[in-house]
């Protein structure tokens, strides 16, 4: 929740307008003139500590394009990458030709790796809401 230098825990502060009390133990304690600021502190720090699961479905932002696919960040701190293969169920050619940076699109996880890194799928979710 810090993250490097206090960045990440800094952004919140700035962001939300709230104070942010991390005890030794690991309890979070926010504070907020405005309730509606609380909650939207809690609500990111929630998601930068959960992981997520395979067979879970995310509305993800595309943050990165690469031959090879599309990184796409499912929650605030949280990426996975999005294989060429995945992206739909006919052949690609070019990533650009399915997705662009920016674009929020539906991902499916498909497998999390020993490393920890999170394989997504475009198709599997598409496939999922159908």
């Amino acid at each position: 929740v810090i993250g490097p230098g206090g960045r990440v825990i800094n952004e919140i502060i700035k962001e939300c307008v709230v104070s942010i009390e991390v005890e030794d133990t690991g309890k979070i304690f926010v504070t907020a003139e405005k309730e509606e600021a609380a909650k939207k502190a809690i609500s990111w720090i929630k998601n930068i500590t959960r992981e997520a699961k395979v067979g879970e479905i995310f509305q993800g932002k595309v943050k990165k394009i690469l031959d090879f696919g599309a990184f796409v960040e499912i929650f605030p701190g949280q990426e996975g990458l999005v294989h060429i293969s995945q992206l739909a169920p006919f052949r690609v050619e070019r990533v650009e030709d399915i997705v662009k940076v920016g674009d929020i699109v539906p991902v499916k996880v498909i497998s999390i790796d020993e490393q920890g890194r999170i394989n997504l799928s475009l198709k599997a979710a598409k496939e999922k809401s159908k």
